[in-house]
């Protein structure tokens, strides 16, 4: 499936119509859904060939952000056999207290994966706790990027390069 077919069908999926209360308290007629994309599985295998366009050749581990990151870690971990890893938003309180569950990303080179990104700050954040646990990251790769300028910014002072597929303003 070609990018653009691939994004008009990621919309077709998962911007629904009707009344919703969004994470700011606000109302929209519009949502998107992202989870509706990732679990589809003929839109994860035919985001595959166009995400593994973008991760850097020098990548050592996948890292796969809660949640959304995680089932496009995987696929891309299948389809590349780079092994991947999976990143809490907080260590869990008990056995291990890891943030990021899988193998060791000590002194290895990780490319972060997320679905959406819009300010960069989960990023920015699992990007600091891995690097507590000395992964060495400078790459995020993304499907949809909705931000503006300033996150992309933001992440570039945090040593972070963004890859994404597509950009979506609304």
């Amino acid at each position: 499936m070609n990018k653009n077919t691939l994004f008009n069908e990621i919309k077709k999926t998962a911007l629904l119509k009707g009344h919703f209360v969004l994470r700011s308290g606000q109302s929209a007629t519009e949502y998107f859904d992202k989870y509706l994309f990732e679990s589809s599985p003929s839109l994860l295998k035919s985001l595959v060939p166009h995400l593994k366009t973008l991760i850097p050749s020098d990548t050592e581990i996948l890292a796969g952000l809660e949640m959304g990151g995680i089932p496009l870690a995987v696929a891309l971990s299948l389809d590349s056999n780079i092994p991947c890893v999976f990143v809490r938003k907080k260590a869990k309180e008990y056995g291990t207290k890891k943030i990021t569950e899988g193998c060791s990303v000590q002194n290895k080179k990780v490319c972060v994966v997320e679905d959406v990104i819009t300010t960069g700050g989960q990023v920015m954040a699992s990007a600091q706790m891995m690097r507590k646990e000395g992964a060495l990251i400078k790459n995020v790769i993304c499907v949809i990027y909705r931000g503006e300028q300033k996150p992309l910014e933001k992440l570039q002072e945090y040593g972070l390069k963004l890859h994404y597929l597509f950009k979506w303003t609304t």
